[in-house]
């Protein structure tokens, strides 16, 4: 009885270490490894500019493919609407 219960304890202790030098490792060794796998930024085509929640089921996105920006409503699962974005010339944004 008590050999097994040693024998418990010392799985859970390997388990909780094997665990623990995961996280270690993740966290010395993972940002460069993604960052690696990632590839150059600046080769694609695509990105999103700004993203704004209008309420729990629409958001607004402004994405920008090529030289292009498009206003994309977004809602309940489907796209509601797309649209150009209408460039602005030197305005501040408004608050």
């Amino acid at each position: 009885m008590l050999l097994e219960f040693a024998k418990v304890i010392a799985a859970l202790a390997v388990t909780l270490g094997l665990i623990g030098l995961s996280v270690v490792a993740l966290r010395r060794f993972g940002p460069e490894t993604l960052k690696r796998l990632q590839g150059h930024r600046a080769s694609r085509r695509l990105s999103v500019i700004e993203s704004l929640v209008l309420d729990p089921s629409r958001r607004l996105v402004l994405v920008r493919f090529d030289r292009e920006e498009r206003l994309i409503l977004l809602g309940e699962g489907r796209l509601l609407t797309a649209q150009p974005a209408v460039e602005r010339s030197g305005a501040e944004p408004v608050h």
